[in-house]
């Protein structure tokens, strides 16, 4: 498992993230959305692979990757509840940003045949508490069970790449 990617985020004053976020948003072509309690902010590589921030206004933050070529790829799975765990160890007013909302190019939803409801597939949950980035616990703990490289499957990795964390970001270098 990398971490490298993991700390340089850690190190980067949010303010700096979400500038960074906008600029890549930008880049890729994507619209920033507005939704209750947040801005959201995306980038995508048109293959498959997608970063998606949600910027909330109490200053927490909730960042899904999804790498459609990673172990971590549940859509084919249709496993609702499996989806759900993912999430779990995120506040519900951050998971409320990807629960019953429109789905999109970045950001598929998986739907519970029994109750209708709706979540946001990702391969990785991470969000940020207003003071640190933490792993959400249910993927923590499904890498563990499955001895998954977390960083690696969940697309963190690739995704974050062109963000560039710990390097300059500057228009030469972006």
């Amino acid at each position: 498992m990398s971490d490298t990617t993991w700390d340089a985020l850690a190190a980067t004053p949010l303010p700096e993230v979400r500038r960074r976020a906008a600029a890549m948003d930008e880049l890729a072509g994507v619209e920033p959305v507005t939704v209750p309690g947040a801005h959201r902010l995306a980038w995508n590589d048109g293959g498959g692979q997608s970063a998606v921030w949600y910027f909330a206004e109490d200053g927490r933050v909730l960042l899904l990757t999804f790498d459609h070529e990673s172990d971590l790829n549940l859509y084919a799975e249709e496993d609702f509840a499996l989806q759900e765990s993912f999430y779990e160890g995120v506040p519900e007013s951050l998971v409320a940003l990807v629960r019953d909302r429109p789905e999109n190019y970045e950001s598929l939803n998986l739907t519970d045949s029994a109750t209708g409801r709706t979540i946001h597939y990702a391969g990785g949950v991470f969000w940020y508490d207003g003071t640190r980035w933490q792993v959400s616990d249910g993927l923590a703990e499904y890498c563990r069970r499955e001895d998954a490289d977390l960083f690696g499957e969940s697309g963190f990795d690739y995704c974050l790449r062109g963000y560039r964390f710990g390097q300059d970001f500057t228009p030469e270098n972006a």
